[in-house]
């Protein structure tokens, strides 16, 4: 699946792994959270990057104190109808302060790109109907946002502040 970071497709260096595969020793690699909690402390040693699979149902909060050890984490959307994965990315930012790669992944819809970025998504495995002027595009739609997000767009409320603080000043 193509993966989009950054406003742009580049290539994915992360290979997620089966229950069944070997862990190599090198090369970064996503595991699920069974697996992780299972093959916890061997996983730890490894010194190649290291990414989480989380599903619905699956809180980050549940690994919160191994954050630091994660270089990505990946949140399902299993279908456009399930949002968990919203709230989660915004528990990572905001409460765990979580700072690596946070990755959509499975049904990731062209129209919610907007709306994963506002809680802290930055990578995006999508469909190849997706481009990269389509991302700018979303990006684009809402110039202006009234509600505070983990992205640190400026609210319109903060900016119509900052307005009256000047002619005030004036």
């Amino acid at each position: 699946m193509p993966l989009l970071k950054d406003g742009r497709f580049v290539e994915d260096q992360w290979q997620r792994l089966e229950e069944h595969e070997i862990v190599p020793r090198d090369g970064a690699v996503i595991v699920d959270l069974e697996r992780w909690q299972v093959e916890r402390e061997t996983l730890k040693e490894r010194t190649a990057p290291l990414g989480l699979l989380l599903l619905p149902g699956q809180s980050p909060e549940e690994v919160a104190e191994d954050l630091p050890r994660f270089d990505l984490i990946a949140l399902s959307f299993p279908a456009f109808k399930d949002g968990r994965a919203y709230s989660y990315a915004r528990i990572l930012r905001e409460r765990l302060g979580y700072k690596g790669e946070l990755r959509a992944v499975g049904e990731v819809l062209q129209d919610q790109l907007f709306f994963m970025v506002r809680v802290g998504f930055d990578a995006f495995e999508v469909n190849t109907r997706t481009s990269e002027e389509d991302f700018a595009a979303e990006m684009a739609k809402f110039p202006a946002v009234y509600q505070p997000s983990s992205c640190g767009e400026t609210t319109v409320f903060a900016r119509r502040h900052v307005g009256l603080a000047q002619c005030a000043a004036e």
